[in-house]
């Protein structure tokens, strides 16, 4: 495949001594999967920044959506006074900033001020782990994510001011695949492929889906660690480029009762030069011993790994049946009713995991993925049949439904932290409890329209 551009520490140099380029973004993605960080002066960056490095507050890893200050994290409160952690470029993710012709953007990793290492509950770091992991078993991770979203004629202003209530979607019916339906919105999608191919993201396409105004636009498969970095650059970048053109986007897993916008995640592993390992033509099927231990790994821990493919309250009203949204554990050959689809051959074979809605956080997802599938590895799990039919009404185990009890098997599974480790566990556990505490403390339209009168 032919690379798309880069931008390298020279060329930026360069641009930035012709003024072509005056703005450099410093970012990492915290737990909700948002880049946070800062935008510096270019010169400042060259000068200091490059060889010195900068620092941000640790609660940038210790907060609700909300940006408050919240309870029960190890790494971040009071009682330690909030203090800073390095942010540690990493200048291979170097890119220029999608939608800001004047503008670069390099992502980092977070480390302890006192050298003592990585900040292990980092999103970047938890997936590091696990690519590590399978580089000490002489595989490298490979995936490509894709991400649905919801397109509005409203700008974000206007959609705050309104409520999100009666906001009027780019298309009024049903697109997927239409040609016509994307072309009501093509002058923003167009705008965002060529934005992200200029900051080194390989496109594929963009098409309509299910929902009115829902789309989605693809990327070719890369390294686990690359295709998360594109992933959230591109989900900014979308948003910041659909402000510029008046209108609004959501990646919510479930905006309104009809389909939600999913993020299936596509997932292989290949040697240490390259070579297939998924697949073997010798045998019946195709796949490799290694390829179904790996898949029985992530089916046997599907559940208990739930919470970071559907990481909020809103995630699991996606869950519904005849939704093209998974709602049980099973696995099947280009299935879409299952959880886990089977598709491709030869060097192609790979696992598409359904469970994932647009809201998920590529890191914690794609580690949760390959920590499942390094557990059946390691431990020669055994495959069970590929389910034929419709998954829907099959008698497997069921999909958690609430966050609450996808919280519960995080925080009681041996698997997840004998994987993750403790401190990641815990610090994920916190942060679903934050989210359970606050939406039981909301009091929602749909009950004040329910019990206002008639109750």
């Amino acid at each position: 495949m032919a690379p798309a551009p880069t931008l390298t520490l020279e060329r930026l140099r360069a641009e930035i001594e012709a003024g072509d380029i005056d703005t450099v973004v410093v970012a990492f993605t915290d737990m909700q999967g948002r880049l946070q960080g800062k935008r510096l002066h270019g010169h400042y960056f060259l000068d200091h920044v490059l060889t010195d490095g900068t620092e941000g507050c640790n609660y940038l890893l210790a907060v609700d959506v909300d940006m408050n200050t919240v309870d029960g994290y190890a790494i971040s409160s009071w009682e330690r006074g909030y203090g800073d952690v390095f942010f540690d470029l990493d200048l291979t993710t170097l890119r220029r900033t999608p939608g800001s012709r004047h503008s670069a953007t390099v992502q980092c990793d977070l480390t302890w001020l006192d050298g003592s290492g990585p900040v292990v509950q980092s999103p970047r770091s938890v997936l590091k782990k696990q690519v590590d992991r399978a580089a000490s078993m002489g595989m490298s991770a490979h995936c490509g994510t894709e991400l649905e979203f919801m397109v509005f004629q409203e700008s974000y202003e206007q959609a705050w001011d309104a409520g999100y209530t009666g906001l009027t979607p780019a298309n009024r019916y049903n697109v997927d695949y239409s040609i016509l339906g994307g072309d009501r919105v093509e002058p923003l999608l167009r705008e965002i492929r060529n934005e992200m191919y200029a900051a080194g993201a390989v496109v594929e396409s963009a098409k309509g889906e299910c929902n009115r105004g829902q789309h989605e636009i693809g990327f070719l498969f890369d390294t686990a660690v690359r295709t998360c970095d594109n992933h959230v650059v591109y989900r900014n970048a979308a948003k910041e480029i659909a402000s510029h053109h008046g209108r609004s986007l959501t990646f919510m897993a479930k905006f309104d009762e009809r389909e939600g916008s999913s993020c299936h995640i596509h997932l292989s592993l290949r040697g240490v030069d390259g070579e297939a390992v998924f697949a073997d033509e010798a045998r019946p099927n195709g796949h490799s011993v290694l390829f179904e231990h790996f898949l029985a790994g992530i089916l046997a821990t599907q559940r208990d790994l739930t919470y970071f493919y559907a990481p909020n309250i809103n995630s699991y009203k996606r869950f519904a049946s005849a939704s093209f949204a998974p709602t049980t554990v099973a696995w099947g050959r280009d299935n879409r009713t299952c959880a886990l689809r089977v598709v491709g051959h030869g060097p192609a074979l790979r696992v598409e995991n359904r469970v994932g809605g647009g809201d998920l956080n590529p890191y914690l997802a794609v580690a949760a993925m390959l920590a499942g599938g390094l557990h059946g590895i390691e431990n020669e799990l055994p495959l069970e049949p590929a389910l034929e039919g419709n998954a829907y009404t099959c008698d497997k185990p069921r999909v958690p439904s609430t966050l609450q009890e996808a919280r519960d098997l995080l925080a009681a599974s041996s698997i997840a932290r004998g994987a993750l480790g403790d401190e990641v566990v815990d610090h994920y556990v916190n942060a679903a409890d934050v989210e359970i505490t606050a939406f039981n403390a909301a009091v929602t339209d749909w009950e004040r329209r329910r019990g206002f009168e008639r109750l």
